[in-house]
């Protein structure tokens, strides 16, 4: 300060600002604090969204890789069907019989249906039942079952027990525990020739449900393999069977012969022939017609099958003539069969219309391995020679090939002979 020039002294103010750093640093402590929340919180919420994206994308990734995990087990599932399906049609256009091709479809059933006990019907010759042939995975199978019992036959279309609200059970899946079964008729060329029935195992019904498919698969393959047998079947028999009176034909026959020859060669087993020839027959045909001739055959035919015995077999080998072939039969065993034979044929009687045929006999000629040869023309040959004997000597009578007392022979077949035969009518 100056006073006129003079400097007198000097005034110093001063401001205390404690209280202002004060509250300045406690502002600002607040600030920071409440910054650093702020980011923390951004960072949680950062670190929460981040955390919530990848679980949604985890969980997608696992939902993904579970379908495609399904997928690739319905994949190997379908393949390991699509190949078992494969195979089963393979073995089965390769069975020979109807028996062997229910053993394989047993076999085959177990891995297809796991889940499922299953058995197989097959209609019989009449069509008036069906035949139990197979069951498998624990299932039975009744010997016969009727048509009428079946609500998939009945229908004609596959029933399932167990899908519906209302439903009935069919007479052959008695008695019926409410397990869910299935129902699928075999069809072949049109025609009904079967029944598959499948039935769940305990605690199984879901994945039962969902096999229908590959269960519907399956009965179309057998029913494939079943019609493919019977035609088979049926194509050998028209080749080696005679259409009229059903006995085997020359060709089986022959083949037959030899094969037993064989046989007989190698075991030492006795072995004979019979030939066969039905008396006067012209005279049926002219007398009484064609027909009336027919009738005549196939009586004799019958007569003469229902005499055969385990291996042994009857053929016509061509118009009224007839051949027996008898493994394991000596000459005398030989002997007395055609004598029962040639009696059993004279007590048919066959019936015509409204009339009577006359009564049928027959002229028999017995050859013998290897007394009368060892081929099988050598032996044809001399059972003929000993037939046409027979009927040089007056017919209806048995003659042995190659005998020196024949007279004898014929007095020891007259003495009387237990016979086996029956009476045809139409």
């Amino acid at each position: 300060m100056a006073k006129n020039g003079r400097f007198i002294g000097a005034i110093e103010f001063f401001t205390d600002i404690s209280d202002l750093r004060t509250t300045f640093i406690t502002r600002l402590r607040i600030s920071l604090t409440v910054l650093s929340g702020i980011a923390l919180l951004a960072l949680v919420a950062v670190s929460f969204a981040s955390y919530r994206a990848n679980r949604l994308q985890l969980r997608a990734l696992q939902k993904q890789s579970a379908k495609e995990r399904d997928l690739m087990e319905d994949q190997l599932r379908l393949a390991r069907e699509v190949r078992l399906l494969g195979e089963l049609n393979e073995w089965l256009q390769s069975s020979r019989s109807l028996d062997e091709l229910f053993d394989m479809v047993s076999r085959f059933m177990t891995h297809i249906l796991p889940e499922a006990e299953g058995s197989v019907y097959v209609y019989s010759n009449s069509r008036d039942v069906l035949d139990g042939c197979a069951s498998w995975n624990g299932g039975t199978h009744k010997a016969h079952i009727h048509p009428e019992g079946c609500w998939g036959l009945r229908r004609g279309r596959t029933y399932e027990y167990g899908a519906s609200e209302i439903d009935f059970v069919c007479e052959h899946a008695e008695p019926h525990d409410g397990r869910p079964y299935f129902c699928f008729p075999i069809l072949a060329h049109g025609e009904t020739v079967g029944l598959l029935h499948l039935r769940a195992l305990e605690g199984t019904d879901e994945a039962f449900h969902t096999s229908k498919k590959l269960a519907q698969l399956s009965a179309e393959q057998i029913s494939m393999a079943i019609a493919n047998v019977r035609m088979r079947d049926q194509l050998h028999d028209q080749s080696v069977r005679d259409p009229l009176t059903g006995l085997f034909n020359r060709r089986h026959m022959l083949e037959t012969l030899r094969k037993s020859i064989n046989r007989s060669q190698q075991t030492g087993a006795p072995l004979s022939l019979i030939a066969v020839d039905v008396d006067h027959f012209k005279k049926f045909n002219d007398t009484h017609g064609h027909d009336a001739g027919d009738m005549v055959l196939r009586a004799v035919g019958a007569a003469l099958e229902q005499g055969c015995d385990r291996d042994e077999v009857a053929c016509r080998i061509g118009g009224e003539e007839f051949m027996l072939i008898l493994p394991d039969n000596t000459s005398d065993d030989a002997i007395t069969r055609a004598e029962q034979l040639r009696q059993a044929v004279g007590a048919v009687s066959v019936r015509y219309g409204e009339k009577s045929l006359p009564r049928i006999t027959i002229s028999v000629g017995v050859s013998h391995y290897p007394a009368h040869g060892t081929m099988p023309q050598d032996l044809m040959r001399a059972a003929d020679d000993a037939l046409y004997a027979a009927k040089d000597k007056g017919r209806n009578q048995v003659q042995v090939a190659g005998s020196g007392s024949d007279s004898q022979q014929i007095s020891q077949l007259k003495k009387p002979v237990k016979a086996t035969g029956g009476k045809s009518t139409a």
